[in-house]
């Protein structure tokens, strides 16, 4: 699977979808992992951090949300995000939609499989988020 990290872009958020030790146990398994440059600055890591764990990076978002299977980011995607998913596409990230009707409506339009990440439980029912 085509694994895609964009940065996020909400404002006052650091955090990235994947830090480098899960891209390599992503990569050890066979998948390909595609991280936007820069997507871990905030949070203290670089685009070598990535690159020495099997990661090959996009210059652009854009490539990120054109390529991958799978998007992982942290938070909801804002609207001229949500306007690059693609039917079929599977985005897994905090989504809190039930106070955001238009983002429940964009993602429903879009045809993507969104998970949402407190939404994840274990077979007990324990949130795993």
């Amino acid at each position: 699977m085509l694994v895609g990290v964009p940065t996020e872009i909400k404002d006052s958020e650091y955090r990235v979808g994947l830090v480098p030790s899960a891209v390599g146990e992503l990569t050890r398994s066979g998948h390909q992992v595609l991280v936007q440059q820069g997507a871990g600055v905030g949070a203290g890591l670089s685009d070598a951090d990535y690159q020495c764990v099997g990661a090959e990076m996009a210059p652009s978002a854009d490539d990120i949300y054109a390529r991958a299977e799978l998007i992982v980011k942290v938070k909801e995607p804002l609207a001229q995000e949500r306007t690059k998913l693609k039917r079929g596409q599977v985005l897994f990230t905090y989504l809190h939609l039930a106070a955001d009707a238009e983002q429940a409506a964009d993602l429903l339009a879009s045809g993507v499989i969104a998970i949402a990440y407190e939404t994840v439980t274990s077979a007990a029912g324990i949130c795993l988020c």
